[in-house]
């Protein structure tokens, strides 16, 4: 197990080699934008998709609102880069909300948010399984099973550190961006120079029959899951490289603008071209091919596609445990959010994102169309609540509220109206999330709550000296079977710590003779040691021990002795070895545990061969 870890995982790193993990502006591009780009890959087809349950000829409104989505992704961009100077230690959402809104706005956003990038990890593999479908029609069918196979990659390839992951994603990200640039400039150049004439279903300001606020709205609301992965970037400010704040900001207007040309550009070429959904081609693969042709570029687009797709969902593991992190920092997750794993990086958070993802993907059976809805709402609320909060940052600080707070407002108010949208129009889509926020509330409660008390009791008061209790002895069992090299060594050992030991057998009712071979047995060697026997008329020995050891404490605790159970084991050379063994040891230990007047103990006998 330790060689294939070390295999798969890399050599553990130093705690002081941290700052060389550290991302300059391009890594941290590859490594935090990729979700956001990757968006434009299905961001103009939710719009047009929606569009098209009315007719064809709807398309043509897929250019005001994606007009409306840039304005909306300028005030996301603007106020992020705030939040990026005024909580420079990263956080995002979760801490903006906190600080201003209150504890419990700050976990609805916390919680938002970690759904939200299970649901990015989700959406963008099943996206990146759709385009390898597409490119591979063989394949149409199996998206389930390549969306799980490439979580699992991505997983193995975070546990391998942030630089490592950074590298890789340079390729995918890069080439796709180069890609689309070329697709763009390529699709605009036939227009502008009229070697593809206008196809549109519709030209603008045609009236469609039919068309009305709502179904525009829904579009809206479809193509503003294009923004999501915006505010990954404030979340993982403590992973750029000194002065953190300047080049986290950098970074993310570089991101919005190269996001902003995309989806512009993909919007309006499809637009152009008249290209409508199919089933089993996505709309960008259209674009492609009408822009290209079926030549060795397009397969290059279906390619950086799928790529950027897949590793796309690499912006959920970089900040899905940085914002994990700081919940369990704040004491509203475990403990072990906080620990960093060999190669510096926040292993639980990285598995736990992993095997929710695959979750998600197994019950929406890798649907992207299906997973939008509760995407967009996931991050929506968080959006809204971090605007919001930085509104009343600026007010607190007495700062010019129309200079600074103008993005905040404008952000905070497209955010509610989506939210509203979701509401009224995507309810039976996205109910299941109003049922997992109040359990996650519920859950981010009793943690805190138990922290809270461990805390309570286990502080030494300063005004008065801590008392604890003083014994006079010590009463020691032997959990015993056969006359083994485990068994001696423990009682040994029960001797060494022990005023008094005893040597506990529990005999089957059909084993008369064996039990009587074993005790004569032990009394040879052990003539000095009390030997008990409990007999059963059941194949458990648990139940048995257990109240064998409830009687013998409560004597003990007359003689105001303590009670230590020994439990003997062999360890095999291999861990593999240990499945083939039984665990009573494991079951023994968990009923035991909870009695605060017992105390427990293992021998570990350990075999060479």
């Amino acid at each position: 197990m330790h060689h294939l870890k070390r295999l798969f995982i890399g050599r553990p790193l130093r705690s002081a080699e941290n700052d060389e993990q550290k991302l300059s502006k391009f890594a941290a591009l590859a490594l935090l934008s990729s979700d956001a780009l990757s968006s434009i890959a299905y961001g103009t087809e939710q719009i047009v998709v929606v569009l098209m349950a009315l007719s064809a000829a709807a398309i043509w409104y897929s250019l005001p609102i994606a007009a409306v989505v840039i304005v909306l992704l300028v005030s996301l961009t603007l106020s992020y880069r705030q939040i990026i100077h005024a909580y420079p230690h990263g956080g995002g959402a979760y801490v903006v909300s906190s600080e201003n809104l209150g504890k419990n706005a700050g976990l609805i956003a916390g919680g938002s948010l970690l759904i939200d990038y299970m649901l990015t990890v989700a959406v963008s593999v099943s996206a990146g399984a759709a385009a390898i479908t597409s490119a591979i029609p063989a394949l149409f069918g199996h998206e389930t099973a390549i969306a799980i196979v490439i979580v699992l990659a991505i997983m193995l390839m975070n546990l391998r550190g942030l630089r490592e992951s950074a590298s890789f994603l340079m390729v995918p990200v890069y080439l796709f961006i180069g890609v689309i640039t070329l697709l763009i400039a390529t699709g605009i150049f036939k227009i502008a120079t009229g070697m593809t004439p206008l196809n549109a279903t519709a030209i603008p300001g045609t009236v469609v029959p039919g068309i009305t606020v709502g179904l525009l709205l829904r579009s809206f609301s479809s193509g503003s899951s294009s923004l999501t992965g915006v505010e990954a970037i404030s979340n993982a400010v403590p992973f750029f490289k000194k002065p953190r704040a300047k080049n986290a900001a950098g970074t993310l207007a570089l991101m919005a603008s190269i996001l902003g040309f995309f989806f512009v550009g993909i919007t309006f070429i499809n637009y152009w071209y008249g290209i409508v959904p199919k089933n089993e081609v996505t709309v960008l693969a259209q674009v492609g091919e009408a822009v290209f042709g079926k030549n060795i570029m397009y397969y290059v687009l279906q390619f950086s596609t799928a790529m950027i797709l897949a590793v796309a969902a690499n912006t959920g593991f970089s900040a899905f445990p940085v914002l994990a992190y700081n919940l369990a920092k704040d004491k509203f997750m475990p403990h072990m959010y906080l620990d960093r794993g060999d190669r510096l990086g926040y292993s639980n958070g990285i598995i736990t994102l992993a095997f929710g993802s695959i979750i998600l993907i197994g019950i929406f059976h890798g649907s992207t169309e299906r997973l939008i809805p509760l995407y967009s709402i996931g991050v929506f609320i968080p959006f809204a609540l971090s605007q919001t909060g930085m509104v009343i940052h600026w007010h607190r600080l007495k700062e010019n509220l129309l200079k600074k707070a103008t993005a905040n407002v404008i952000g905070a108010l497209i955010s509610y109206a989506i939210i509203i949208i979701l509401l009224v129009y995507r309810l039976p889509d996205i109910w299941p999330f109003f049922i997992i926020m109040p359990v996650l509330l519920v859950f981010f409660y009793s943690i805190h709550r138990h922290y809270q008390n461990v805390a309570e009791q286990l502080r030494l008061a300063t005004s008065e000296p801590a008392v604890f209790h003083n014994y006079d002895g010590n009463t020691v069992i032997v959990l015993v079977g056969n006359v083994t090299r485990v068994n001696v060594g423990a009682l040994n050992y029960a001797r060494s710590i022990g005023d008094y030991v005893i040597a506990m057998h529990v005999s089957q009712d059909e084993n008369k003779e064996k039990e009587t071979e074993i005790e004569a047995e032990f009394k040879k060697l052990f003539p000095d040691i009390r030997f008990s026997v409990v007999h059963t008329s059941y194949r458990s020995i648990v139940n048995p021990v257990v109240r064998f050891v409830e009687l013998v404490s409560k004597q003990a605790a007359k003689k105001n002795y303590t009670t230590t159970v020994i439990i003997p084991q062999f360890v095999p050379k291999k861990n593999w070895q240990r499945a083939l063994h039984n665990q009573t040891s494991v079951k023994l230990r968990l009923r035991l545990s909870n009695r605060e007047d017992i105390f427990l103990a293992t021998y570990s006998y350990h075999l060479k061969k």
